[in-house]
Order: C-alpha cells, then structure tokens, then sequence
C-alpha cells in the first residue's frame, strides 16, 4: 500500500519541484509557496521584480535575511521551421548534453529533444560535439503554423522530471532551488516569537545572474543574509578530488564558492551552533559555481552574508539528488541561527 506524503517534509519537496517555473517566469511556484506559508508569516509583498519576501516580526530591531531562489534552468523556443519542430536556447546553466533525447514541457505541451544528422558521420559528430545549434525539440506539429499555435517563440520550458523518494534520497528536477525554499518554509512554519525579526526572500532569476538577490537585500538592508542553496558533491565515482561534500554528512557550511567568501563572523556562528546542538554539519569549499549571497555581499554599503547548502547530485539535471537527513539538519541549524545567532 502506498503511504501518503502529504503534509510531510517529502511532500512538500514534491509540490514545490514539480512546479515548472524557470527564470523569469516564476509566478506559478511563488503562488505554491505561499500557499504553504499562510498561517505562519506576519506578513508579505511582491516587489517589482517578482521576488516573493515574507516575514516573521521580532522586537530586537535587527533583521535576518534568508534567502532562497525560486526559479529554475530551463529553455526558451528561439526558432521554428516549417515542419513545426522548435529550435531552444538555455536559460540558466543548461547544458545540451543534459537535454538530448530528454523531454521538455512547455506549459502543457510535451517535446522530445533530438540531434539534426543526415548520415550516420554527421550523427555521430554531432553527438561528440554536441550543441543547441544541432538540437531541435519535437511537440507533434506537422507545420509550422501548428507549432506556432502551441509553443510561439518566446515560450518558455522545463524538464518534465517528477519526485521519486527510497529511503533517505529524494529526487527531482528543480532542487536547485526549491530545495532551498523548502528549508525556509519550514523555518518559518517552526519559528515562534522571535527576538530578530526574520524575512523569507524567494528571489527570482538567480540562474541568470543573482537578479534577485541584488533588489531584495537593497530594499530590505538586513543586518546578515544567509543563502540557502544547493552545492555539488564528491562522492560518486571518481568524483571531484577537491571537494569533499557528501550526501549524508549534514547540512554544509560555505567557506567559499567561485564567486563570494562567507562572512567569518557568521560562518563561525553556524560552527558553534551546529556543535552546541549536535547537527551534523560539513566544511564546503567550492571549486566554481556560487550563490545569492554573493548579490547581497555587494549589495548597496555591503550585507555580511553567508551561505548554508544541501549536498546534491546531479545538479542541473532531471535528476537531482538530495539526502533528507541533510534537509532536516539545514533547517535546524537555520532555526537555531534565527534564535541564537545576533548578540
């Protein structure tokens, strides 16, 4: 008999990434979001970019920023030839690799992605060398008026993945970062009377440059930030040699990524907390890629920020892995940073 989720940390994860939002056009997962939040949030707004900010009131006068983003990688319809098949362009990081013979949804409209070839040489050439130029997506128009009607140029898509759990895995496309949105919901459901008051920033278009980010802290000007995030790992075969994250060994703390360096004073806080309260934790130094908190560092006179990850495979694919037991440790760790974490 299958058990339900509903109401669980896992179903959540399942409403929030199977949600097709990608960059830019994140309407649809910021009204999931809220939808989870009523009842635990004194209050919120949509800014003028889209980015959903909550928040939980304090009497301190100081101010946490959480942070996670809420779009997705995904493609947008850039061309269609006369036999109504779509030519795509990444949006985000989106490798062609990924999207070859995989399927894409465009609103309701499913496509297969295949490889131009008109001799098994140039198929095979294209497969080793392989580019957006060579892909096309196949949505079953036989013209290109037809494909028009479905997918007009200009149309934007995302994996059709779904959520699959057994045993402390869970998977889905759009971890990166829904994921990260989870965690903060789930603060936010477990915070009661706070001293600091702390706000919940969905920000939109981090895949395409921290857009968000950089808006939301110069509106809010909190006293810290803290991006919450996935991160890669090195713990399938031959992984990464340099970099030692892995699922199972707790929520991370960033020291650094390609793009910013976390606020010592903060990143030393999550130390003493995770070993006050015994939450399993693990040292990230990142080799490339980076977060939201690097928008807020640079933010306006500068925000102090930092960044906590969840270990996940096969980022910016179908199929992104996480551990629950990491999620659970990045939530407690957040909470216990929302009490305890400003003198």
């Amino acid at each position: 008999m299958e058990v339900s989720i509903v109401g669980t940390l896992e179903g959540l994860v399942k409403k929030l990434t199977e949600v097709s939002s990608p960059s830019g056009r994140e309407e649809e997962i910021r009204r999931a979001i809220l939808e989870e939040l009523e009842g635990h949030i004194d209050g919120y707004r949509v800014d003028k970019l889209g980015n959903l900010i909550v928040w939980k009131n304090g009497t301190s006068g100081k101010k946490i920023l959480l942070d996670a983003h809420m779009d997705e990688i995904g493609v947008v319809v850039t061309n269609i030839d006369d036999r109504g098949f779509l030519k795509i362009d990444r949006v985000g990081g989106v490798s062609p690799y990924t999207v070859f013979q995989n399927r894409l949804r465009f609103g309701n409209v499913l496509g297969i992605v295949g490889i131009e070839g008109e001799t098994s040489e140039e198929l095979q050439g294209n497969i080793q060398k392989m580019s957006f130029e060579k892909l096309f997506v196949d949505i079953g128009a036989r013209s290109r008026e037809e494909a028009e009607k479905l997918c007009p140029i200009g149309t934007f898509g995302t994996f059709d993945s779904y959520f699959y759990s057994f045993g402390d895995f869970m998977v889905s496309k759009s971890m990166d970062d829904r994921i990260g949105c989870a965690v903060i919901v789930e603060v936010f459901k477990k915070l009661s009377n706070p001293k600091h008051t702390v706000f919940g920033v969905f920000a939109v278009q981090e895949e395409v440059g921290l857009i968000g980010a950089h808006v939301a802290g110069y509106d809010i000007e909190p006293d810290v930030a803290i991006a919450i995030d996935v991160t890669g790992v090195g713990d399938t075969p031959k992984g990464l040699k340099r970099v030692p994250m892995a699922l199972g060994k707790g929520t991370c703390l960033k020291v650094k990524d390609a793009y910013s360096i976390s606020n010592r004073r903060i990143l030393e806080k999550f130390k003493e907390l995770a070993e006050k309260h015994n939450i399993p934790h693990q040292m990230e130094v990142l080799i490339y890629g980076g977060t939201d908190a690097a928008g807020y560092q640079a933010t306006k006179s500068g925000i102090p920020s930092a960044t906590l990850s969840i270990p996940t495979r096969y980022i910016h694919t179908p199929s992104e892995m996480v551990d629950k037991r990491d999620v659970e440790a990045t939530i407690e760790l957040t909470v216990k940073y929302c009490e305890e974490g400003l003198g």
